[in-house]
């Protein structure tokens, strides 16, 4: 009987959710960042779900950090980067934005580009794609020369204008094919218009595919003959094998799956609009959906600009494991440096010996000392306690104190990071609800709503386990992306689009998904003339109802309106095929057990609920804060002020019910 798995590796934690014979598994090992197939396996096993792997029964869909965390940490391949000759700088130079805007003499930081390989090669075409000079074979010779003296162990090509003809880059590629070294060409990468942001990106790819494709490699050989798909960035799967040669499609393939998830959650419930935040053991990611995922062209990994489509996601270093310090001003800061796995918080009683954001909850008492994280590890109260203390010294107040204000500042930076995704995007955060998820994400959703002025919250159910989980139920799925040529009218948009359409559908056919239902979408990228950054609007063939829209969304996001012409840019697919599971089963439910408390700094004794016999205590009522409610991967801290109810979904619904 086939069994299907959803597998989230954290920098923290690895986190599994698995769908079998009509039960719904949980379950989180220790991450093992050197090797993280490691941790993979062991979960595997401890799961029972070895017999189900050798015989090709389990069904393994993957969110990995291997591209992200190789990106962050500049521990990429020794990649040749081959352009047009006179633009082999191209890539050092990037774009006029800087960190400092009236710093007319920055100094130049470094960069691991400095010490990549780059060649020019004479061909050429012009902004129509004609061809102004040709590929020679002198230009092949020239570069086969380039690679037998430099060895790469990757190469990206990308040519001027190569998203309307890409002959000269295949020819390049089709020259290096039997060198055995990882190839890609921008035309596959990214087709579209900008040839610093397309050039980058193809330069990624490679830079990280040999590390990728090592990564997968191990991974499938361990997992065969069962099936692997990897989630993309953009929130749809995509098989192994086509993973390993896209792996800067992969930046954000752990998050998006958690996403999926919310997404899923909020048009079950009838809420379509969503702030979310993704609280994890490292790192916090937020994310606003208003009636679906957003897809955006602008993201960025670390210092990285990444123009190919991906989930419009913040991420900043503020997570359960982010390390307290104080500075030589006396000043405490919190985050971004982190624990991580090993030796992790002081209460994890691995040798850890800094204050860490989980440290100052299992402190104040949000977090029970006789609970046990992931299910399975205890928590070490008196190293904490220990550790707070020294912190406390450092800046001349008592333990909670000290607990107080790591919390209070961990707050504020995933507080301004949502008002990165929603403010300064022109949504208030009182028109959404605020849904948590990641293993320490409910201990914090109370302080952020109130921050934010958000009077509704969602824990849902499985909350520290939910991007594993919409790992499980995630779509096989194609984005794509292609730019216009210039003055292309409606006809060519349709034309271009049912193109793209048609690719995707061939590409999951060929993932076995065999379906004649795909679920299809068109959008298209619009900007007024002279502008260098687009917006999306549905494309249904008519030219003048995409400008409306346009117009009206640049108003919305913007402000304002312009009187200019409106340039069209590109044109994105979406193809899905849809999922074949079963139905998750209901969510558990137990009587409520003996009344049991926690002592909570500054408030007593505190009430604490096992969230599975919430059915029978908040079904039909609304429980007031504080209270501390348990499961075995997520704890949610219901602060005072707040009320919580029990949804039949199994989610916990918090509103705050008094004013602050």
């Amino acid at each position: 009987m086939t069994s299907w798995l959803g597998v989230d590796t954290g920098g923290t934690f690895t986190d599994f959710v698995v769908l079998s014979d009509g039960a719904q598994r949980i379950h989180k090992v220790l991450s093992t960042p050197h090797a993280p197939e490691e941790a993979i396996f062991r979960g595997i096993e401890e799961l029972g779900l070895t017999p189900a792997l050798r015989a090709g029964e389990l069904v393994i869909v993957h969110g990995t950090t291997v591209a992200t965390n190789a990106a962050l940490e500049g521990k990429g391949a020794h990649t040749l980067f081959i352009t047009n000759a006179g633009l082999e700088d191209l890539l050092r130079i990037g774009r006029q934005t800087r960190p400092a805007l009236y710093d007319l003499t920055p100094d130049a930081a470094p960069s691991v580009l400095d010490t990549q390989p780059v060649t020019g090669v004479a061909a050429r075409r012009d902004a129509s794609g004609h061809e102004v000079v040709p590929l020679t074979d002198a230009d092949l010779t020239q570069v086969r020369e380039a690679v037998d003296t430099l060895k790469p162990d990757a190469i990206a090509i990308s040519l001027l204008f190569s998203y309307l003809d890409d002959a000269h880059e295949q020819a390049l590629r089709t020259a290096l094919a039997n060198t055995g070294i990882f190839v890609c060409h921008s035309a596959e990468v990214l087709p579209i218009s900008g040839e610093y942001e397309r050039g980058l990106a193809t330069w990624l790819n490679a830079w990280l595919g040999p590390k990728v494709a090592d990564y997968l490699q191990r991974l499938a050989q361990g997992a065969s003959p069962s099936p692997v798909s990897l989630m993309q960035s953009s929130g749809g799967t995509l098989s192994l094998d086509a993973a390993a040669r896209r792996a800067v499609n992969l930046l954000l393939s752990g998050p998006a799956g958690g996403l999926n998830a919310a997404r899923a959650i909020g048009e079950q419930l009838g809420m379509p609009r969503l702030m979310t935040f993704d609280m994890g053991g490292t790192s916090t990611d937020v994310a606003l959906l208003d009636h679906g995922i957003r897809l955006t062209l602008e993201g960025r990994i670390g210092h990285w600009p990444i123009a190919v489509p991906m989930v419009d996601m913040h991420t900043i270093g503020a997570g359960g494991g982010s390390l307290a310090r104080v500075d030589d001003a006396g000043m405490l800061h919190v985050g971004p440096a982190s624990a991580g796995a090993d030796p992790g918080p002081a209460c994890y009683g691995r040798g850890g010996t800094e204050v860490t954001v989980t440290d100052a909850h299992l402190v104040l008492g949000h977090l029970p000392a006789s609970q046990s994280l992931g299910g399975s590890m205890r928590l070490d109260l008196a190293a904490a306690q220990a550790a707070m203390d020294r912190l406390a010294t450092q800046l001349g107040t008592d333990r909670d104190g000290a607990a107080h204000g790591v919390l209070a500042l961990a707050n504020e930076h995933m507080a301004q990071a949502l008002r990165v995704i929603s403010v300064q995007k022109g949504y208030d955060p009182a028109d959404f609800v605020l849904l948590s998820f990641g293993g320490a994400g409910g201990l914090h959703v109370c302080a952020l709503a109130d921050i934010l002025g958000t009077r509704r919250a969602l824990v849902p159910r499985n909350s520290g386990v939910l991007s594993a989980q919409g790992l499980v139920h995630a779509p096989r799925q194609r984005e794509l992306i292609q730019a216009l040529p210039a003055r292309a009218d409606a006809a060519a948009v349709s034309a271009l689009a049912d193109t793209l359409l048609a690719s995707g559908r061939q590409a999951l056919r060929k993932e076995a998904a065999s379906t004649s239902s795909f679920s299809q979408a068109v959008e298209v990228d619009l900007c007024y003339q002279g502008q260098s950054f687009p917006l999306s609007v549905p494309w249904e063939g008519d030219a003048a109802a995409a400008e409306a829209a346009f117009h009206a969304l640049h108003e919305s996001r913007y402000g304002h309106r312009l009187h200019l012409p409106v340039a069209w840019v590109n044109v994105r697919a979406r193809v899905s095929a849809p999922s074949s599971l079963p139905e998750a089963p209901p969510p558990p439910s137990q009587p409520p057990g003996e009344p049991a408390s926690t002592p909570v700094a500054g408030l007593g004794a505190v009430p604490v609920l096992a969230r599975e016999t919430l059915a029978a205590l908040a079904s039909d009522r609304s429980l007031p804060g504080p209270l501390v409610i348990t499961e075995p991967v997520a704890t949610t801290w219901v602060a005072p002020g707040w009320g919580l109810r029990y949804l039949p979904s199994g989610d916990l619904l918090l509103t705050r019910e008094q004013p602050l």
